[in-house]
């Protein structure tokens, strides 16, 4: 689980750079490179709920 939350930690500091750089100057294929990460970022998080049921289980 340590792993997941390193990709996300690593997914979110992408998907930061990628937003500020869409709004700060406009740039519109970091705005297309945000959405990806943000659509990964889900992806992780279901990824992590079903863990962090499995080790409460435990």
């Amino acid at each position: 689980m340590k792993n997941l939350v390193d990709k996300i930690h690593e997914e979110f500091e992408s998907f930061k750079n990628e937003a500020a750089a869409q709004v700060e100057k406009g740039n519109k294929a970091a705005g297309t490179r945000a959405r990806k990460s943000a659509l990964e970022l889900s992806k992780m998080f279901k990824e992590f709920r079903k863990a962090s049921v499995e080790a409460s289980k435990k």
